[in-house]
């Protein structure tokens, strides 16, 4: 397995996994502008996890600054694993490299967010690994 930066010609790919986590067409011109905005920011990464030149995986990774504490956090801003690859171990690579991440980049920690209906699978997964559940995340749109 290998973590590498995403590239242009990996987006039909993430389009079809990013659907398996939000259950959301993403187009291919969408994608691309994700692709192009993380290339054009310093503090955000998007990944692509292959085996055997197949993609099985995306992480989303973004340097947070916490100012109630003077600190960094490193953000898994996203994080999927094919279906059809579940349960290899591939989650928990792409989890430590982001939490290796985190370090390079002065960290002192890893956090995400993650939606509710997800307890059965990816909570346990996330607790498993260590991460605790520390609030609620509050949203409203304009």
């Amino acid at each position: 397995m290998m973590i590498r930066p995403a590239r242009v010609e990996d987006i039909p790919k993430m389009c079809n996994l990013m659907f398996q986590l939000t259950q959301h067409e993403i187009s291919h011109r969408d994608m691309e502008n994700r692709l192009n905005f993380v290339n054009e920011s310093p503090f955000d990464f998007l990944y692509v996890c292959e085996e055997k030149s197949n993609i099985v995986g995306v992480l989303g990774f973004r340097i947070r600054e916490n100012i109630e504490e003077v600190s960094k956090y490193g953000e898994i801003s996203v994080i999927v694993v094919d279906l059809e690859n579940r349960g290899k171990g591939i989650g928990r690579y792409l989890m430590n490299y982001a939490e290796q991440l985190a370090k390079e980049h002065g960290c002192v920690g890893t956090w995400l967010v993650s939606g509710f209906g997800r307890e059965e699978e990816a909570h346990k997964f996330y607790k498993q690994l260590g991460y605790e559940i520390t609030g609620y995340r509050f949203v409203k749109r304009n």
